[in-house]
């Protein structure tokens, strides 16, 4: 038995769309999907053993392997997967932070079927060529424990709930798993949202693994050498989503500005104490489609100053910046951060601080925000980030007015090529046109860090940033 203490337990909905690493790794030693992503990047078989799509990018045929056996000793069938979809996307379902039919847009108009016992179509609405990257989030249930969620789960994972309590959850391993035997014969999951407690656990033997260690405790750990650190360059981008409906940021030569005009190895140093990298766009190296080659906006406070000019804005310009109070944690510092540097340039910056997270994410999805609002972009999908934030024939739930015809006409093309190559040269385009819109101001990626114990001391943090043992 391992000890795990992160922030939070909570399992929640496990079809509620959400890009919570809490979450999704409690999720997905739970449960699992028809398709899985690798170290690379790539899809490899889950649930299905094989797949195929036809030339249109619209029909997709999923076999499902035999003897998959559910925690309650039902075997996986065709019936399960079709049932399971339905309720993924069931508008009833909801979403966390404004998510809510996120899935229905896309499938909303799918035709998903069982063709035999362990045969399952789905025929989209439109080309989609990028459609496992939707059933890689979606969590596999029998058809008969749909109706009990979410106060019992039952998945065909590696691992089932054994226990459950406000603050704890313990998995225990699932002896009749399908693949390769668990690492662990437990889990205890532990919840303890101040970050200088979990480094106490991990520095007094009550954790094997802790999650989300700050500056502080890292120093902490370093010093101790009873335990190490992991670290992990995330998929998460920290951006400034800007207001292109109205106002200065509709002009494209201001949105470059704001990019000139900040030193972002400053901020980092200042804000995040040098845990976290540049972007250089709108994705990490983590994302199909991230483009390596494309540069990223240099310090340049004069290329600043002169496109405000040209602007008409070169006796000073005042924006209203939106953030949240949490997620990411840092916003009100590096609000704050921003503005100084930006007055350097004659932008003065009003903040308004926005207590109610949940709240937060609503106003930005009804597009009620002020000239930019601070925001986190955490999809590993790149087809979820441009359909939801920069395709504006979609007006997706996080679009804030952004329009290229040219990208959307990529973003439309890519949809519907198959081959791997021709699809990522396709995206890489979009990354470079975007990039120079500046539709956000681009900041940078978390790194994040785990505390180990010595008897955690063979593991490494995934791809993915989750916790799956």
């Amino acid at each position: 038995m391992i000890t795990v203490y992160q922030s939070s337990v909570e399992i929640g909905d496990p079809h509620i769309c959400s890009d919570s690493a809490n979450r999704l790794s409690l999720i997905f030693s739970v449960y699992e999907s028809l398709v899985k992503m690798d170290a690379a990047g790539a899809y490899q078989p889950a649930l299905a053993e094989s797949w195929s799509v036809g030339e249109d990018a619209r029909v997709w045929t999923f076999r499902l392997r035999k003897n998959v056996t559910f925690h309650n000793g039902e075997i996986l069938r065709a019936g399960d997967v079709v049932a399971t979809l339905g309720r993924v996307l069931d508008p009833a379902i909801g979403g966390a932070f404004g998510t809510q039919g996120v899935y229905l847009s896309y499938l909303g108009d799918a035709e998903i079927v069982e063709v035999d016992e362990r045969t399952v179509r789905i025929v989209t609405g439109e080309p989609m060529a990028d459609l496992l990257d939707l059933l890689v989030a979606m969590p596999i249930s029998p058809a008969s424990a749909l109706e009990r969620l979410p106060h019992e789960y039952v998945g065909s994972g590696p691992y089932r709930i054994r226990e459950q309590s406000p603050g704890k959850i313990v998995l225990e391993a699932f002896s009749e798993y399908w693949g390769d035997a668990p690492g662990f014969r437990g889990i205890r999951w532990i919840a303890e949202p101040d970050s200088g407690k979990r480094a106490d656990a991990l520095l007094d033997g009550s954790a094997d693994i802790i999650d989300d260690v700050d500056a502080e405790g890292r120093e902490r750990i370093l010093k101790s050498g009873s335990a190490s650190l992991r670290d992990w360059d995330s998929g998460l981008c920290v951006i400034f989503m800007l207001n292109c409906f109205k106002g200065p940021c509709r002009d494209r030569r201001v949105r470059q500005a704001l990019n000139y005009a900040l030193d972002i190895d400053k901020i980092i140093a200042e804000v995040m104490p040098g845990a976290a990298t540049p972007l250089n766009g709108y994705l990490t190296p983590h994302h199909f489609g991230y483009n390596p080659e494309t540069p990223a906006y240099p310090y340049d406070p004069e290329k600043a100053r002169a496109l405000l000019e040209e602007a008409g804005y070169g006796s000073g310009l005042k924006l209203v910046f939106d953030i949240p109070a949490v997620m990411p944690d840092e916003a009100p510092r590096l609000a704050a951060v921003m503005a100084e540097q930006l007055a350097g340039i004659g932008i003065s910056v009003e903040i308004v601080e926005h207590p109610d997270r949940a709240a937060y994410s609503e106003m930005v999805r009804e597009k009620r925000i002020h000239d930019a609002c601070c925001f986190d972009s955490s999809p590993r999908s790149t087809f979820r980030v441009l359909r939801e934030k920069i395709q504006s024939t979609l007006r997706g739930p996080w679009w804030q007015g952004y329009e290229n015809e040219t990208v959307n006409a990529l973003i439309k093309q890519a949809q519907a090529t198959l081959p791997e190559g021709e699809r990522q040269a396709i995206y890489r385009r979009v990354y470079s046109l975007v990039r120079d819109d500046a539709p956000w101001i681009f900041l940078y990626r978390p790194t994040h860090y785990w505390g180990v114990r010595p008897a955690m001391k063979g593991w490494q943090p995934p791809a993915d940033g989750l916790l799956i043992f």
